[in-house]
Parts: structure tokens; sequence; C-alpha cells
């Protein structure tokens, strides 16, 4: 079951071109159009664009940036393939710069959303009004995910006639918590399939809950200063947050099995999903995830699929080896060993996934008498992950069979089977940004850090409620913060939330992968937010560039 947005009229966008290049800021809104939209359908339609601003960031380049830049996992090159000027590799080592061409995407979709937010706001006339509270959640939501990518950004509420200054990010969080709890009670409070993919009540809950669980490091004077022992002034929000999505009673665990939530078919009956964006292969393109995740040979394993798939994500050995607990659902996240061609999202082991290939096919470097006799190999995939000898430079793992082997490979968004070549690789998975298991976690964590318990509930009692569904071990001593961080792995594991809970628990410069290629990055505590791109200092060219960089 799917949901469909409305795609929303041309000129929403074309309205949105004057604010976005500045030009004609003064224009009154109102006298573009012959017939204002005052209706309820008309504010639907001129809303849909707001909701669809992050998409493609979401598909692809946040959830790049977010999960390379984890212990997560590495985009390796093979051979002079997937190199691409370095873009994914100085995420891996911690070495990006402002001209990374990855990085432009996601400060420009979050800006294009605060724009249009703004514009249809500015278009309503009424911030106080029930229509104009959608946007205004939205409109926070862009401002989370800019706030918690380049720390001091641009506070944009509507028209301006320069170029705006950049504010503190302590101030930005304030905003975003300012504007949540003042549309909070004016959100439809309905989890319903009307409301799939919009801003609710609910929607609000998590993301203040989000937004206070991180209030010391949103609010750290200097983030290279930022540690967990910081105070929160926050952790009793943070469960009062909580405990509204959880005695709404409109959100569980056990409506789908853990990977059934992520399939391609996915959407308003999955009853974890607070807010999720919602892709479609034909009609709402972005979500590619598969495409890195699918071992480059196999590119019929899932289906006959029409086009190449890159097969360059890899996830790294520590992070797999948290994926232990005896009958876990989770652990079948990740596929590796021999492959066998899969069915109705399961391996047909009467089928062993055979390429044809030969003895220097598999290791280039073989140069036996017999290294060009082709014979059919039993593709196997290996849980380490090994360079070439001259691969430092590119993370280059080799375009032979053992190089496109290595490696564990995610099938948590499985591949959508029915993409055809006009589909261009795009998935129909639906991407949940806010998750039930979240909301009992974050709970579990602030009290953890000493939040008052409520209702009973305890961080081991939460706990359990998440692992009970998948089929885990029970635990039965009061959990650490480090356990804790481990559950929030497995469950949470490709969906871009690593990076937020790394730099959250301190450990954001530790050593995984092949970061000691880079060895400053285990000290370059600035790099807890990114550099503001190059292209946008360019116009921008008050600002200053973010400490550090």
């Amino acid at each position: 079951m799917k949901s469909k947005l409305i795609t929303g009229f041309s000129w929403t966008t074309a309205a949105i071109i004057l604010l976005v290049s500045c030009t004609d800021l003064d224009v009154d809104i109102k006298s573009q159009y012959t017939n204002f939209p005052d209706t309820e359908r008309a504010a639907e339609a001129i809303s849909a664009d707001v909701y669809a601003a992050y998409r493609g960031a979401l598909g692809r380049d946040h959830w790049m940036v977010q999960t390379l830049s984890s212990d997560e996992a590495v985009s390796v090159a093979l051979g002079t393939d997937y190199y691409d000027g370095g873009r994914y590799r100085e995420f891996h080592v911690h070495n990006w710069t402002p001209d990374n061409g990855i990085l432009p995407t996601l400060w420009n979709s979050a800006m294009t959303g605060i724009n249009l937010s703004n514009n249809v706001l500015a278009i309503f006339n009424d911030d106080d009004g029930e229509k104009a509270a959608p946007m205004r959640a939205m409109r926070a939501y862009f401002y989370f995910l800019l706030m918690d990518n380049f720390g001091d950004v641009p506070l944009i509420t509507g028209k301006v006639d320069r170029l705006p200054d950049r504010s503190p990010r302590a101030e930005i969080a304030h905003f975003i918590e300012s504007e949540l709890l003042a549309v909070r009670d004016k959100l439809p409070d309905e989890a319903s399939v009307a409301n799939y993919g919009k801003a609710t009540r609910y929607m609000a809950d998590a993301l203040l809950a989000k937004l206070y669980l991180n209030w010391a490091v949103y609010t750290a004077p200097d983030i290279a200063t930022y540690t967990p022992s910081m105070p929160n002034e926050k952790l009793n929000d943070v469960v009062a947050m909580c405990d509204d999505i959880i005695q709404s009673g409109q959100f569980n665990l056990t409506s789908h099995k853990f990977l059934e939530k992520f399939r391609p078919d996915n959407g308003p009956q999955i009853k974890d999903f607070v807010f999720a964006m919602p892709f479609d292969r034909e009609k709402q393109q972005g979500m590619t995830y598969a495409r890195f995740w699918i071992h480059r040979s196999a590119q019929n394993q899932f289906a006959p699929l029409p086009q190449s798939v890159g097969g360059t994500f890899r996830v790294l050995p520590a992070f797999l080896d948290k994926f232990n607990l005896e009958g876990d659902d989770r652990n079948a996240s990740y596929i590796g060993g021999l492959q066998y061609y899969w069915s109705d999202y399961a391996p047909d082991l009467s089928r062993p996934f055979l390429i044809r290939t030969s003895k220097k096919g598999i290791d280039q470097d073989y140069a036996g008498p017999d290294a060009d006799v082709t014979f059919d190999w039993h593709m196997e995939t290996s849980k380490e992950i090994k360079l070439r000898p001259d691969g430092a430079a590119t993370l280059n793992a080799g375009n032979d069979q053992k190089g496109r082997s290595m490696g564990y490979r995610s099938i948590k968004f499985y591949m959508d089977v029915n993409v055809t070549a006009a589909n261009q690789r795009n998935q129909s998975n639906d991407v949940p940004i806010f998750r039930y298991a979240d909301v009992l976690l974050m709970k579990a964590e602030a009290i953890l850090r000493g939040a008052t318990p409520t209702n009973g509930d305890s961080p081991q009692s939460l706990i359990n409620q998440v692992r009970a569904y998948v089929n885990a071990p029970a635990l039965t001593t009061a959990p650490t913060l480090e356990e804790l961080l481990d559950e929030r792995a497995r469950e949470f594991a490709d969906e871009s939330w690593r990076r937020n809970d790394l730099i959250r628990f301190g450990k954001f410069e530790d050593d995984w992968g092949f970061k000691s290629l880079y060895s400053a990055g285990y000290t370059e505590r600035f790099r807890r937010i990114f550099p503001i791109p190059t292209t946008v200092l360019n116009v921008n060219t008050n600002w200053t560039q973010n400490k550090g960089y």
C-alpha cells in the first residue's frame, strides 16, 4: 500500500524562484495570482511541494553523508570506478572540505523547503491558523536538518530585502522548539492514511524529542567543546514528548515484522512510522539505496534489473558485529557469504548465484597458467574489507570479483524488483524519519541520562519492548548507555541517524574502518558540523566559513 502526495502547482515553485535567487524580494506574493487560493483543496495543493522538498536529499545524498561519516559503512572505489573525485572517501576518513560535491544537496534542499514553507505561509497570511500549522512544523523540520548538519544558519521567516546573516545554532534550536510548541496543538492528531507523510502532532512530538535529546549538543557554545557529560536541561521534556506519542495509542511495533517495514510496498499501514517520506519509482523519485548496496555483479540476483548497480557500499566489520543477538530478526539486515538468487524476499538455497568468470577475473593478480580458463563461480562475499596495495588514495578495493565481493551488504531497504529502465534505478520504499521504536529508545536514553521515569517505564523495559518484537533476548539487567547505543545501531542502521547518535555520545572521532588514512580526524572535533559549501559562500559573501574549515 502506497500513499501519493499531490505534485503541486507549477506557479508555487515559480514563485519561490524569487526567494531563492534573491531578486525582487519585496514582490507581493498575492499579486501574482488572479484567483487567491483560499480553499482547503488549494491549501493542500500549494503545500505539496513543501513536503517533497527534501525527497531527493533523503533518498541519496543526506543518507550517504550520515551513513558514510559514521561507523556503519564505507563506499569503496572499484578500480577507477566510483572514486568520483573523493566525495565518498572524504566522509569515511573525515577530511571533507567545503568543495565536497555532495554537501550542497543537503544545504540547498533544506533551504528550498524553508523558502517554500515561507511562501505558503505568506499566501495563507495567518501564521496562527490551523492551515499554517503544518507548514510551520515542516519549516521547523527543515531548520532541524540544516542546523544539525551545518550549525549556524540564516533564520528566515518571511520576505527579505537583503542577504541574511547566519544565526547561532542555539538560537535556531530555540526557534525550532518555539515553533513546534506553538503549533503542536493545532496539528492533526490522527495518524491516518490521509495524514501519512505529513506534519501531525506526533511528528512534532518526535522532532521535539529528538531536538531535546541533543539539546546539549545544539546549544554548546562551541561544538568542538561538547562532551556527553554536559548537563541537558531538557531530558524530562524528551520523556514528555515521547509519552504523548505512546499514550496516543496510534502507533505500535508489531503491525509488521522488522524487515517488512522497509520494503517497496511499505506505507501508512506500517504503524511503527510516526513520520515518513513517501517514495515511488515513477512519480516520487529519488530513493536509490539498493543501487549502492547490491553487489556490482549481482544485477540479476534479486530480479532481472534493467540497469547496472553500483555495489560500492560495504558494512564495516565492527558494526556488523553488533548484530549478534541470538534469534534477532535484525541480524538479517545484512547478507554475506555464499550468495543465492532471491525470490519473494528470501534466498532460494536451491539456486546458487553463479558468475561466469576465471581465476584472473576473481583475482586480477593471479598469474597461473590457468588464469583465463572460465568456470562458474559461486559468488561469495567476505566480512573483511581490504584495499588494494596502492588503494589508500582512492579506497580502491579492486574491480575484480575479490574486490567486488568484500564486505557484507544491507538488504534492509530491499530492491524494488518491479523497477523499469524508465525508472532510472528508483525505488518505491518509503523512508521512515521518525519511528515508534525511536520514541521508545529516546525515552529510555533520557531516563538513563537522568530524566524522571514515568508510567512505570524503565530503560530496561523500554528496550525490551523493542527486543520482543524482533525476537531478540530480553535484557535481564539494567542497560548501560553503551548498550543502548548498540541497540540503536541494530534498530536504525541505514536510517541516517548514526552520525547524530555518535556525536551525542562523544564517539564521532573514534577509530573505525580506514579512518587512520587521515589520523587528524580523530581530534578534529569541529567536524561535528559540516562546512558551508563553497557554492553557498560564493553567493553569501558576507558569511564566514565554519571554524576549522
